[in-house]
């Protein structure tokens, strides 16, 4: 018998997400040729992501999501970067990459944390399933919640608005979930927690904290809640950048030389 000499290149790279072949394209196991006909945009991406295509119910949801964070004006960071960065003449992809790089702990970082903190109370119950959760089990996480962070005089991330006394978009979000049946473990903690807390400090769920629900009732882990959120964002960013560039005075001032104060 002959000696098989076939060595695996050490530099090799592992994948299973999409195989390239001549002239097929396989993803996650599916043709992308009959996925270009038949899912929408945010079924390839949670297909990509999760490694399996949602249900129905799961693509209305999710799609719903991606929605929710397309855009909020000129007012974020992120924004306001790329609008500053297409100011000075560069082009799409480094306006793009500067907002996406003001993403940080104090510009959408909550929702990763939220995730933390609403899957971190479900999974301490230490149940085989979901459907084994009770209404006096999410009631306890709560008021462990409310304990820790608001009697301890802690910000919950996934709560408050800097601009909004109720963010439209969580509460429609919130809305849509309880319409179209989507009651998992972590949005009922989310409802519950802002029971608790509007009553006695009037702060209602933002956006992170409505889809920080989601997302983990969708099976999603809190390091996948940043990149979902950019997902979300990038065509909105892309869109102030287009308006930057074409309706706006070249060389934006971040401010002009009468507010800048020399301490030296």
């Amino acid at each position: 018998m002959q000696e098989n000499n076939f060595r695996l290149n050490p530099h090799s790279l592992k994948t299973a997400i999409t195989r390239v072949e001549t002239d097929k394209i396989v993803t996650r196991g599916y043709n992308q040729r009959d996925l270009i006909e038949k899912i929408r945009y945010s079924d390839m991406v949670f297909l990509l992501l999760k490694g399996r295509l949602p249900s129905l119910k799961e693509s209305k949801i999710f799609n719903q999501v991606l929605v929710s964070f397309c855009d909020h004006g000129a007012t974020p960071p992120s924004t306001q970067t790329a609008r500053l960065v297409a100011s000075s003449g560069s082009p799409m992809n480094s306006a793009a990459a500067g907002a996406l790089l003001s993403f940080g702990h104090k510009h959408a970082g909550a929702i990763e944390k939220t995730m933390e903190l609403y899957q971190s109370k479900i999974n301490s119950l230490h149940l085989i399933d979901d459907v084994t959760i009770d209404n006096k089990q999410i009631a306890g996480l709560a008021i462990e919640i409310y304990d820790e962070y608001i009697i301890g005089g802690k910000k919950i991330s996934g709560f408050g608005h800097r601009y909004h006394n109720v963010d439209p978009r969580a509460e429609k979000l919130m809305e849509l979930a309880i319409e179209q049946g989507f009651i998992g473990p972590h949005i009922k903690l989310a409802l519950a927690v802002e029971d608790l807390v509007c009553e006695k400090k009037h702060i209602r769920l933002n956006v992170d904290g409505a889809n920080a629900a989601i997302l983990s009732d969708l099976g999603f882990t809190p390091d996948l809640g940043l990149g979902v959120f950019m997902i979300g964002r990038l065509p909105g960013i892309i869109a102030h950048i287009h308006e930057e560039k074409m309706d706006e005075e070249e060389f934006r001032r971040f401010c002009d030389l009468d507010d800048i104060i020399y301490e030296g």
